[in-house]
């Protein structure tokens, strides 16, 4: 190991030192990088994902064959009409009143169309309790629920003159509406508090007002940038407002992350005594390296999403891929050209009470050092019973980490339906609810889109009528089966609602009858016909299975890569293997705790999840993604100190000990950090992002404190000095090590390079 005169190297290290010669050029050049893309992103404008290429497979077809028709599908909406008791009757002169009046109040409202009356239609429940008067809301069907408001009012008017009965409307411009005005500033609230949040943490770790703004402003400025670069990219690789959301997140956690890393490092050496530009070349190219590798290893996790064939992981792998490399850059360029240039003053701003001034005397250096060498007291005692008893501290861990995961092997995953995804904190849920129950499928049909050479043509009628005869008696649906035909386009939609209705796995399997049985049956009789399904759970069914089978490659992609990043950085087989069993380890306690709230039920009162008994499809994957690449973060920083102390010559214990109590300070801060914004989307209405946050803070506590100040120690304490283990075949790979000299830290940087003259 100990190499005791190798010179400082590295890209982290030269970065550094050219930004604290040329500090007042590394953040002109900062400022125009973060002008210029937000400028040429507005200018581009952003380009969004297509619903065509939402999805591959029969929905992907049937938005294609859509789109190239030009057909605009209106917003549906239909009005419940409901008897309260059981004596009322759809026959009933009441019932019927009821009926005439909400088809002619939308449409006196000017803003429907295609209103129909289900005496027409036959959209009467089996009870005879039940009507749906349907229409469609005129206009682009996108902006529709900004213009559903008077025919809300028009229903709403009919149902006081209509106490008796209970008269509700449910479509995609309503429930649009509806969410809007509940939750529409959910987000924004949710993602505009994550940075004074941050800062508040930020202030308290570091006790000076300055400080604690750098992170801040690196993260916000790494985002600015990142969004004009979206804007750009999106011309390639189609965006998404949920890309923005999942790159603001990501941005600020690992913004924040790399520059206190690298600022505690700084600081850290200036209380031991070390002059501003040595301690400056020191973070450099220590933290600075750390940051370097856990940046390309985060985005390597990133790109994983890009394998997955879906255009929306897709999107947010390319967002948060881009936010990491910028945010990375960024620390490693124009931070030190910050500390260079603030010198003491990032000292300034002290809040009274929080932090006494450690910088004394340089007589005192002696006693700085110490002190920093100590650490954290907290982790200290931690590390003097793992360290003691390494064998029983990783059983134990172990054992209590696979009782936590042990939930997900009954993992149950599906897209959440309205009344799961918000509960009763919506009251068009109920209304939901009730349209399902009295028509199953009614409130969200499999939607057939039909085309052919000729759509009238005399066996493409025939055909349409045979499935929609035999869509009700193979039991797939219970009707009414409504056609809708595009003549001039020759094509038709087929709407049948499903067995099942919210139901997932029953509508599943009458989604599977009517493709696999009643299409080819029917439809498929017809050459040159097209029918692809489509529809809510048509979409949900397509995505579950193109999801699954992305899994296995974006699996190995990033397990892979970190693997060779791991091995490349540390050039030790040994810390590459436990690197990533430990943070696999780290994703299925998460997952553990997210089946166990959100599926099982286990305390998640205390969540706001209770009834939701499932995990959103999405999530599995999307947080292995994001948790393997944050996890990273910490480990990579840890095992660096560990790394570095061994090189000067400590025990490995010892440099175990040194590296996890040094590091524990600034680990703790950014894990609070990362908690805190994860748990604001945790405290959302919508069970997807509940799900999300939740999943994303618990992982993260779980991996700051079991296993970096548990497992970690205790996994290395026992393979000693094998931690270190090279074969000898693999001594030709390229080395991305550090290595540290004492002569080489202690030796002060030349007039010009000395940070805050």
């Amino acid at each position: 190991m100990g190499k005791a005169n190798t010179r400082v190297r590295g890209i982290a290290a030269r970065a550094g030192g050219w930004s604290a010669r040329h500090r007042w050029a590394a953040v002109g050049i900062w400022v125009l990088f973060v002008v210029l893309a937000m400028g040429a992103g507005s200018a581009a404008g952003r380009v969004d994902v297509n619903e065509s290429d939402q999805l591959k497979g029969e929905t992907h077809t049937a938005a294609k064959i859509i789109e190239d028709a030009g057909i605009k599908e209106p917003a549906s909406e239909t009005v419940l009409i409901q008897a309260r008791g059981a004596g009322v009757k759809a026959t009933d002169a009441e019932f019927r009143s009821a009926v005439s009046a909400v088809v002619d109040a939308v449409g006196a409202t000017g803003r429907v169309t295609d209103v129909t009356s289900p005496y027409d239609t036959r959209t009467i429940s089996k009870d005879g309790r039940s009507a749906l008067v349907q229409f469609d809301m005129r206009g682009d069907a996108d902006t529709a629920g900004d213009r559903v408001a008077p025919v809300l009012d028009a229903v709403k008017g009919v149902q006081k003159d209509h106490a008796g009965l209970r008269i509700e409307e449910i479509g995609g411009a309503s429930m649009k509406k509806q969410y809007d005005d509940a939750f529409g500033d959910d987000f924004q609230k949710a993602e505009l508090s994550a940075v004074p949040v941050a800062l508040g943490i930020l202030l308290i770790a570091f006790g000076a007002l300055v400080a604690a703004l750098l992170p801040v402003a690196l993260a916000v400025t790494a985002i600015m940038a990142t969004m004009g670069l979206m804007g750009l990219v999106s011309h390639l690789m189609p965006m998404s407002d949920t890309a923005n959301s999942v790159m603001l997140l990501v941005g600020l956690a690992v913004g924040v992350d790399y520059c206190l890393f690298y600022l505690r490092r700084e600081r850290e050496e200036r209380e031991a005594g070390r002059d501003a530009g040595t301690a400056l070349r020191i973070a450099a190219a220590t933290s600075g390296r750390a940051i370097i590798v856990s940046g390309v290893t985060v985005c390597v996790a990133m790109a994983g999403m890009l394998f997955t064939g879906l255009a929306q992981f897709e999107a947010m792998g390319l967002a948060s891929l881009m936010v990491v490399a910028v945010a990375m850059v960024g620390s490693v360029t124009v931070l030190p050209a910050l500390l260079s240039l603030l010198g003491d003053r990032v000292e300034k701003g002290r809040v009274p009470f929080l932090h006494r001034s450690k910088r004394r005397a340089a007589s005192e250096g002696g006693v700085k050092r110490r002190r920093a060498d100590e650490g954290s007291r907290f982790w200290g005692a931690v590390l003097r019973v793992v360290l003691a008893r390494p064998a029983v501290s990783l059983v134990v861990a172990t054992g209590a980490l696979l009782a936590i995961a042990a939930p997900a092997l009954g993992m149950k995953t599906q897209q959440l339906t309205l009344d799961k995804e918000f509960g009763n904190s919506l009251s068009i849920v109920g209304t939901y609810n009730r349209v399902n129950q009295a028509f199953p499928g009614g409130s969200e049909p499999a939607e057939v889109v039909v085309r052919a050479r000729d759509i009238n043509a005399a066996e493409v009628k025939s055909a349409l009528a045979d499935f929609r005869t035999a869509a009700v008696t193979s039991g797939a649906s219970r009707g009414p089966v409504d056609i809708k035909v595009h003549a001039k386009d020759n094509v038709a939609f087929v709407f049948v609602p499903l067995v099942g209705g919210s139901d997932q796995a029953t509508a599943d399997k009458s989604l599977e009858l009517l493709r696999d049985t009643v299409r080819p049956r029917t439809l498929g009789k017809v050459d040159g016909l097209q029918a692809p399904i489509t529809g809510q759970v048509a979409g949900s069914h397509d995505f579950n299975d193109q999801l699954i089978g992305s899994v296995a490659p974006v699996f190995a992609f990033v397990v892979v890569f970190a693997f060779v990043l791991m091995l490349l950085s540390f050039r030790s087989l040994t810390i590459a293997v436990t690197s990533i069993l430990l943070n696999l380890l780290s994703v299925a306690a998460a997952y553990g705790i997210l089946v166990a709230v959100f599926q099982h039920g286990w305390g998640a009162s205390l969540v706001g999840a209770a009834g939701v008994g499932a995990i959103v499809t999405w999530l599995p994957l999307f947080l292995f993604v994001i948790l393997f690449g944050l996890s990273m973060d910490y480990h990579v920083f840890v095992v660096s100190r560990i790394r570095e102390a061994r090189m000067r010559g400590r025990s490995t214990k010892d440099a175990i000990r040194h590296g996890v109590v040094t590091t524990a300070g600034v680990v703790t801060s950014a894990a609070v950090i990362m908690v805190a914004v994860f748990a604001i989307f945790g405290t959302l209405s919508m069970q997807s992002m509940k799900q999300m946050g939740v999943g994303l803070a618990a992982a993260v506590l779980i991996d700051a404190t079991v296993i970096r100040g548990v497992l970690l120690p205790a996994v290395m304490a026992l393979l000693g000095e094998r931690n270190w283990y090279l074969p000898k075949w693999l001594d030709r790979m390229p080395d991305l090590t550090h290595d540290e000299a004492p002569e080489a830290e202690s030796a002060p940087l030349p007039r010009g390079e000395r940070a805050g003259v």
